[in-house]
Order: structure tokens, then sequence, then C-alpha cells
């Protein structure tokens, strides 16, 4: 599995209506941190692959679903489990933190 995109448009649709639990990277092209942890997030993708969904959502690209969740810096990872923002992790980490906080809320 690798990590998807999603926008203002397809946001219920991919992350609040999906099946099981789903990451949210809310991220920007211009954040060096965001594509700091990038690679991990594909890496955790491949690893855990239908246990969890990720996805990328550009704060510039779709500004309304950010602001909804109160996003102020980026990189801002969100866990949505049945609707509902169920954890969130605000700033880069590295992978090994990221998988732990994945695996615990899931």
């Amino acid at each position: 599995m690798s990590v998807g995109k999603v926008s203002d448009a397809d946001f219920e649709a991919e992350v609040l209506k999906a099946e099981g639990p789903v990451v949210v990277d809310f991220w920007a092209e211009w954040c060096g941190p965001c594509r700091m942890i990038a690679p991990a997030l594909d890496e955790i993708a491949g690893a855990m692959g239908d246990k969890v969904k990720i996805v990328k959502l550009n704060v510039d690209e779709s500004p309304k679903t950010a602001s909804k969740y109160g996003v102020m810096s980026i990189p801002t990872l969100m866990i949505f489990k049945g609707g509902e923002m169920a954890s969130r992790q605000v700033g880069a980490a590295p992978k090994q933190k990221l998988q732990q906080w994945i695996t615990a809320a899931v």
C-alpha cells in the first residue's frame, strides 16, 4: 500500500467514511520537515498494509479541511477512526516514533 492523496473535495469520502483507521498527513510542498517524514510514511504504509490507510492533504490546495481541524503548523498528522479524529501529532518525528504512534492508535 502506498500513501494516497486527499483534498477538501474527497476528504469526507476517503477519510471520514473509510472502513478502517486513516492517518492524514497535513503538509505543503514548501515544508522541509513534511518532505523529511514522507519516506518514513511510505515505508510505514507498506509495512502496515491493510491495517491502516495513510493519505496526505496539501494545506495550500485544501485550506478548508486544514482549518476545520485546527491545523496551525505542519506537518500535523491525525488518525481518524469511524469519522472522528482519534489522535494528533504535530511536527516531524523519526520513523520509529511515527510507527509506534500509529500502531498504538490503530
